[in-house]
């Protein structure tokens, strides 16, 4: 099934203790159905020093989101996402185009 919730979609948090803080989608695993908000559900973790990592000690991160616990923002307010498939003729052949589309407004997002 095609994810509703792309990398760099502007999100709202509607679950766990980020309730409401919104932020941009850095990150989308399609397997584990997850995603990475920027400045969202942080959580710090203990790093030791090595050669990528100069600087040890403790570190604050991000943590995946279950992607039902986001819903996208369109105009300010959240929304949930619907597609739109349209067919076009295209050197004698059909084509078909999909399109998310808000279902609040009805407007098309891409």
């Amino acid at each position: 099934m095609a994810s509703k919730i792309r990398r760099g979609d502007r999100v709202v948090i509607t679950a766990g203790k980020d309730k409401g803080k919104e932020g941009k989608v850095l990150v989308v695993d399609h397997k584990k159905d997850r995603v990475i908000v920027e400045g969202a559900n942080m959580m710090k973790k203990h790093k030791k020093r090595s050669q990528q990592n100069p600087n040890a000690g403790i570190i604050t991160t991000e943590a995946p989101l279950h992607i039902s616990n986001v819903a996208y923002l369109h105009k300010g307010k959240p929304t949930r996402i619907g597609f739109l498939v349209e067919t076009s003729e295209k050197d004698g052949k059909t084509v078909k185009v999909k399109k998310r589309v808000a279902k609040t407004t009805g407007d098309v997002i891409d």
